[in-house]
Formats: C-alpha cells, sequence, structure tokens
C-alpha cells in the first residue's frame, strides 16, 4: 500500500499525555467516515490527501468534481474507469449521504458521470493507507461502501479515515477553527477570552456553546424575558436546579431542564458533547483574584454585568452561573476543588429555549490556575431555529483517543418506544429503563413466569476471521477455543497481562476460522485487534456492531413463543433442538423471511435466547416475536428490571463486580479459566495462576437483614476492620428478602460468616448480614437449562 505519513499525535508536554487532544501538524484535517457513509470536502491544486483503513478488508471509493463538473480520477493522480456505485448507495442509505448528495444537488454535479477510484479491494490490512494529490480546485466525495451484512455472514462495514494536507493552509496563529454548525444558524458570534456576549433566544429556539480548542469554560445564565418585562430578574437557579432534577447538573434525557427559583423550566438540555459542568461555584469574580494576588484581573462576572446592563438587570459581586465544561470535584473532606476541563475542542453543549429568553454567555479569562487548562481561548455562540430536529445525544467515546459519536437509537428503539418514554444512556445507546404501566417490577416477574423481550443492541460485536483467528482467539481469551465447535458459543474472560480484566463475553464460532466475539465495551475488540497487529498474526478484527443489534427474549415460555415464529433449514437445529450454548441461523416466517442468528443464551437466570438481525430487519423481528408473545404474557423489558434478574442470577456486571483491577476468579467467575484443562498460553495466565495460588479476595453472596438495600460500593466489616465492599445488591421479589454480591478478604468469605455492611461514614449505620453461596437464585440452573419440572 501508500506511503504512511505522520499524521496525529497524542498532545505531551512536561510529561504529561493528554489523549483526548490528538495534535495534527499545522494543515492537517481529519474527517472519519462510518461504513456505509461518506463525506464530501472541497479541495484547492496541491492539496495532499490520505485515505486510511482503520480496521482492514474496507473498500472505500473516491470520486472528485472539477468546478466544470467534470470528474476524472486522474485530477487526483489515480486510475479510475468505474461506476461510483458504492457511492450512489450510500446517497440514499446513510444520513451522511444524504448530506453529500444535497451538496451535490446544489453544485450541479452528476454522481452518473462520475469517475470513480475504488481502493483496498484486494484484502487491506488495518492501517492501510493511499495517499493522492489535487491537480486542481474541485470537490472530493470519499465513500465506504457497505452492503448489509446478513447475521450469518462477516462482510462487515467499518470506518475509513480521510487525512487533507492543505498546500496552503494560512497562518498558522489562532489554534483550531469553529467546527461546522449543525445548520443554518441565526446568530454566529466568537467570545475570545476575557469577554462575554449577552443576546436573546426566543422559545423553541436552540443555543450552541462550543469550546472551539478544549479545556475552556464558559459561563452561562438565562432570564425570564417576560419576567424583565415585568421589573423581575427571574434567571437559573442552579440549587432549584439541581433539587428538582435531582442531579448536581441536568443531562440530555428526562431529567435534562434548568429551573429558576420560581420553578419556571427556562431551558432544556438536548446534546453535550462533554459531560462534566458545574453548577456550585459562580463565575470568576474581582474578589476571587484579588484574593490570590492579582488585583484588577478581567473576571466573568463583571463581563457579564457589563453585558446585561443593556437588559437593566442589576449587577451582582459574583454570578451564579452554570459554568459549562468547569471540573469541579468534592472530596471525603467536603472540600471544593478543581482541574483541567474534561472538553476536547469542538465539544459542546446544545439548549433549547423553553421561554423568551435573555442570555449571557461568556469565555472565561482564568490563566492562574487549571481552570481553563492555564490557557484561556475562544467560545463559539451559535443560536438556530425552533423548526430544527435535534435529537437528544450524550457524547460518547469508545477511548479516550476516539472520535466523539451521538447517543443513538438502536434499530430496536422505535419497537421499545412504543411501551415507555423512559430511556437511559447506555454505551453511546439509548436504552429503556421501565415500562410505561409495567415498570421494573411486573417487568422482572413477566420474566420469571412467562417470558420478557428485551434490547441488547448495545453489546459489542467484532468479527475475527483470518488463518490465525483460532490463535488470536486462544491467546486472548480465557476459554480453550480448541475445542469450541462450529455452531457453539462459550462464555469466557479476556484479561490484561497482569490478570485484570478487560471484558467478559460470549465467542461464536461461525466457521474453522470464523469467530464473533459478543463483549460489553470495544476495549476488548481494539485489544485483539492490537494483539494480531503486534504479533504479526494473518487475521482481522472488524467492528460489527453497527451491523447486528439484538433483543432477547427470555423465560419459561420463550422457546414455545419462538419456535412459532423462525424457521430453520434442515440442515440448522431448530428453535427446540437448540441446546445451552447452541446458535442456530433462521429466518421469520419461512425461507423468504428476515435472517436472523439465534442463540441459546441470556443473562436473566432463565431459559432464554438472544436473536440477531441486520438493523433494517429489526421491527419486522421484533413484530413477529411481539405477535406471538403478547398473547402468551410476554412484556417488553428495560434495564432497571434486567439488573434485578442478572443480581439473583449471580450474573457479573463490569465496573460492578469487575475491573481491570480484577482478576477472574476475585470476579466469581473462576469456571471461565479452566487450568487445568487449557495447556495453551493466553494472556494474563501466569498472573492469574499466582492469584489462583495466593487468593486475597473472592466474590461471594450476602443476606441481609431487615429491608434497607445497600449501595454499590459500601464497606463491608468485621469489628472495625473493613474486609471487603458491596458490588450490587438488591430486594428479591421471588425471595423475599435483601441480598448481595461482593467482594470479601478470603478470611471472611466462607458461608456463615457473620458480617455488616457499612453506610453513612461506614461506622454510624450497619446493615446486619452474613456470607452466603452465591448465585443466590437458582443456584444448579435448572431453570437456565429448561427444566421448570
Amino acid at each position: 500500500m501508500g506511503v504512511k505519513p505522520l499524521l496525529e499525535t497524542p498532545y505531551e508536554r512536561a510529561g504529561v499525555i493528554t489523549p483526548g487532544l490528538p495534535v495534527l501538524p499545522h494543515g492537517v484535517e481529519r474527517h472519519p467516515i462510518p461504513g456505509g457513509g461518506s463525506r464530501a470536502v472541497r479541495l484547492e491544486k496541491g492539496d495532499e490527501f490520505s485515505v486510511l483503513d482503520r480496521e482492514g478488508l474496507q473498500p472505500a471509493e473516491l470520486v472528485f468534481f472539477a468546478p466544470d463538473g467534470t470528474s476524472d480520477a486522474a485530477m487526483i493522480g489515480a486510475r479510475g474507469g468505474g461506476e461510483a456505485s458504492g457511492l450512489k448507495a450510500a446517497l440514499v442509505s446513510d444520513a451522511s449521504g444524504q448530506k453529500v448528495a444535497r451538496a451535490l444537488d446544489a453544485a450541479g454535479f452528476d454522481i452518473g458521470r462520475a469517475d470513480a477510484v475504488r481502493l483496498f479491494e484486494e484484502g487491506s490490512r488495518a492501517g492501510d493507507m493511499e495517499t493522492f494529490h489535487a491537480a486542481c480546485d474541485g470537490l472530493l466525495i470519499a465513500c465506504a461502501p457497505a452492503r448489509p451484512m446478513l447475521p450469518e455472514e462477516q462482510d462487515t462495514a467499518t470506518e475509513i479515515i480521510l487525512y487533507i494536507r492543505r498546500e496552503r493552509p494560512g497562518e498558522g496563529k489562532g489554534g483550531r477553527k469553529p467546527p461546522d454548525p449543525l445548520a443554518d444558524s441565526l446568530l454566529d458570534t466568537n467570545i475570545q477570552p476575557g469577554n462575554a456576549t449577552a443576546y436573546e433566544v426566543r422559545a423553541g429556539q436552540f443555543i450552541q456553546i462550543v469550546d472551539i480548542q478544549g479545556r475552556e469554560c464558559s459561563d452561562f445564565q438565562a432570564f425570564s424575558a417576560r419576567a424583565l418585562d415585568q421589573g423581575l430578574e427571574r434567571e437559573i437557579d442552579p440549587t432549584t436546579t439541581r433539587s428538582l432534577m435531582g442531579s448536581l447538573y441536568p443531562a440530555p434525557g428526562i431529567f435534562s431542564k434548568y429551573f429558576s427559583v420560581d420553578h419556571e423550566p427556562l431551558v432544556e438540555i438536548v446534546q453535550d458533547t462533554c459531560g462534566r459542568h458545574d453548577t456550585f461555584g459562580l463565575a470568576c469574580t474581582a474578589r476571587y483574584y484579588e484574593d490570590l494576588g492579582y488585583p484588577g484581573h478581567v473576571n466573568c462576572s463583571d463581563n457579564m454585568n457589563r453585558e446585561l446592563s443593556r437588559f437593566d438587570v442589576r449587577p451582582r459581586g459574583g454570578w451564579p452561573a452554570i459554568n459549562f465544561f468547569f471540573n469541579t470535584m468534592l472530596d471525603d473532606a467536603n472540600a471544593i476543588g478543581m482541574d483541567d476541563p474534561w472538553s476536547r475542542p469542538g465539544d459542546y453543549v446544545l439548549l433549547r429555549a423553553l421561554t423568551d429568553l435573555v442570555c449571557v454567555s461568556s469565555a472565561c479569562p482564568c490563566d492562574v490556575d487549571p481552570a481553563n487548562g492555564w490557557n484561556p481561548t475562544d467560545i463559539q455562540v451559535r443560536v438556530y431555529g425552533e423548526t430544527e430536529d435535534f435529537q437528544r445525544s450524550i457524547g460518547w467515546r469508545k477511548t479516550a483517543e476516539a472520535d466523539v459519536e451521538e447517543t443513538r437509537k438502536t434499530a430496536f428503539h422505535d419497537c421499545f418506544a412504543r411501551h415507555t418514554r423512559d430511556f437511559a444512556e447506555y454505551n453511546g445507546y439509548w436504552l429503556a429503563n421501565q415500562m410505561t404501566n409495567h415498570g421494573a417490577i411486573a417487568e422482572y416477574w413477566a420474566c420469571r413466569e412467562k417470558a420478557a423481550i428485551m434490547d441488547l443492541s448495545p453489546l459489542r460485536k467484532y468479527e475475527v476471521t483470518g488463518p490465525d483467528a483460532e490463535e488470536l482467539m486462544q491467546l486472548c481469551v480465557t476459554r480453550n477455543m480448541k475445542k469450541l465447535s462450529v455452531g457453539q458459543v462459550v462464555y469466557t474472560a479476556m484479561c490484561y497481562e497482569h490478570g485484570g480484566m478487560i471484558d467478559d463475553g460470549t465467542v461464536f464460532r461461525l466457521g474453522e476460522t470464523n469467530f464473533r466475539w459478543i463483549g460489553g465495551n470495544d476495549d476488548s475488540g481494539i485489544w485483539l485487534r492490537k494483539q494480531a497487529q503486534e504479533r504479526g498474526l494473518d487475521a482481522w478484527v472488524r467492528s460489527s456492531t453497527d451491523q447486528l443489534h439484538n433483543v432477547a427474549v427470555q423465560g419459561p415460555l420463550s422457546r414455545d413463543i419462538l419456535r412459532k415464529v423462525f424457521w430453520t433449514a434442515p440442515t440448522q437445529p431448530t428453535v427446540e433442538e437448540l441446546p445451552w450454548f447452541r446458535f442456530t441461523i433462521a429466518r421469520v416466517g419461512d425461507f423468504h423471511g428476515a435472517a436472523v442468528v439465534i442463540s441459546r443464551t441470556g443473562y436473566s437466570g432463565e431459559l432464554g435466547y438472544e436473536v440477531f438481525c441486520h438493523p433494517k430487519d429489526a421491527e419486522t423481528v421484533f413484530d413477529a416475536i411481539w405477535e406471538a408473545g403478547e398473547p402468551m404474557g410476554m412484556v417488553p423489558l428495560g434495564l432497571a428490571a434486567l439488573d434485578m434478574l442478572r443480581i439473583e442470577a449471580g450474573l457479573v456486571f463490569a465496573g460492578m463486580e469487575f475491573c481491570d483491577q480484577t482478576n477472574p476468579f476475585e470476579a466469581g467467575i473462576g469456571f471461565t479459566v479452566p487450568l487445568k484443562t487449557q495447556e495453551d498460553d493466553f494472556i494474563g495466565r501466569a498472573a492469574i495462576e499466582e492469584r489462583k495460588a495466593h487468593p486475597q479476595r473472592k466474590l461471594v453472596g450476602l443476606e441481609i437483614e431487615g429491608g434497607t438495600v445497600p449501595s454499590t460500593g459500601d464497606c463491608i466489616r468485621v469489628g472495625k476492620a473493613q474486609v471487603g465492599e458491596v458490588t450490587s445488591a438488591m430486594k428479591s421479589p421471588i425471595l423475599g428478602k435483601v441480598i448481595a454480591l461482593a467482594r470479601v478478604d478470603v478470611t471472611h468469605g466462607e458461608p456463615g460468616t457473620e458480617i455488616e455492611v457499612g453506610q453513612l461514614d461506614g461506622l454510624q449505620k450497619r446493615l446486619k448480614a452474613k456470607v452466603c453461596a452465591f448465585p443466590h437464585f437458582d443456584p444448579t440452573k435448572e431453570r437456565v437449562k429448561g427444566n421448570y419440572g
């Protein structure tokens, strides 16, 4: 492949690395393009551009138009001659493509006359790159062609990156330019550090506050224009807002509004790509700087006073503003501290005005502490019309270095939205929390007694293929992949070298050299790809999360429901024949129906199945299952009920029962590490063997007296000594008592050991409890096996 120029590096100064602030050389731009998506970018004569295949085996398609509408691959130094078939499909099937289509229409360019260049058609590797040069001005369209992946296949679609190195980048001063507006703006103003601006916003309009360079705070306040007209000042009150929303600051979703002292909602937050703000401190004041020895230092409160005077708002010594991007911390001694903001370049909040407002925004000038990363920079404020259709979103990043992604709806979202408006953000997706007219308890009992259907689409899926795929999986997971048959599924752990867990998940074997990893986070898939690259293995690891969405159907009647819905070929097991931890390939209704993969797996402690399909078929799959299941008492189930089910069943959850400081034995899943029968080495084996030989902690069950349910992280004590902590707890409906999972020192881990769960400061309130075996419910897994006799 082509030469790979060094395009970006993590920012580092004096030994401090900030992965969230990648440094691009002056004049270099970066444009991610999702699998199946496209991007149009203006080029000038002499510009160099490179296309990177991030995960391998992802074709790319390029089209270049000169200003006169002609298209010739030679204008970028490439050989074309093909039809832009991939781009044509993307223009109608993907949101980014539809935006490109509008740009082509506006320019009068005919995609039917395009001279397309195709890249990476011969089996590219992760990180392969091709570089080109523009011989004239024009419009470049880059596309990552894709077709819907059948759930039993592995031709997934993944991201490509377009880098552009400008021939004439302009002056290298002033840092980054503001990102493109989200839509046509009514107001678009830049606020330099040490300044503020006041502006009027009408009900329904949207306010976007952008941290252009990253690590910069912006104080914000909004007044009811109606109240000002009456001579009253009714602005956002942080204390009222915290009390009504039940959180330190609102977030996109149900609890999203900022209120005045009269309990009038003034604005709601619609999108937030940062997720870390402040509602406790004042905007910086003259007194703050004076007390630090900087009299006369410019400050946000005085700047806000000056701007608001135009609206006859009385001045304040310090404004109780909403300090977007400010990083406030409260320590164990109740001291309020702060550190560098979490915001990256281009991070923003998007607000919607709930009434006519007078607003004020600042770009904080503080350069004497970490409030702005020691380097105050500019803020961009934009106002958009009330007719814009901005979706609720909380910024999500797969890793600290990754691009921000909007919170997405799963392909099953609209099906569950028929039953609830209560959705919570989970790993970058909106998932139903509880169902209207059901609630967690009713959903729980439906699963225990009849059946329930739940959306598990955010599970991360990765296709692992190639001649060395088995060797890679054998190296990276704790189970023995050599014993895994085609059509079989196994639950396993994945660990770092020190034995700490990266993730737990399942491995599907689709063929001799074909595996599918399904885990809870992207770290595991990235780790697999990293190992393949560093060890020179002939294997590919490609994300298929966007190509495979899935629902789980769980409960005693799950088999009876699904057998009515799905047809299987004679070479595949039927739903009735499918044993535990096996999968089958099926179709809805008959040979011509939508394709699915059904596995006999679940996360409920009941007989259950998971059904995987391409997102385009999700509604068809859901409706077919619902039509068969609703008359039998099946109900939709959300995250709250799922948590209850899995705690009773002793099923572990990332961030609670395990993390990267916990090995599989300490996480209670030592059965996933068959050290006696697994003779091959795997990453973390030596450390795990040592910890198994000399254990210090173990996961146990607790039975707690009384009705108080402890919280995750509550300490466990024997006398005054802390010997462990609660990982998960609940009041069990079926057992009629409070139970918990906990990690304790092995000296106090035997069943029957009396312990106390500490609350408040860990000493002043104690819950009496006894250690017991887990799972608390159905410890022999008879129900999971389908034995309901």
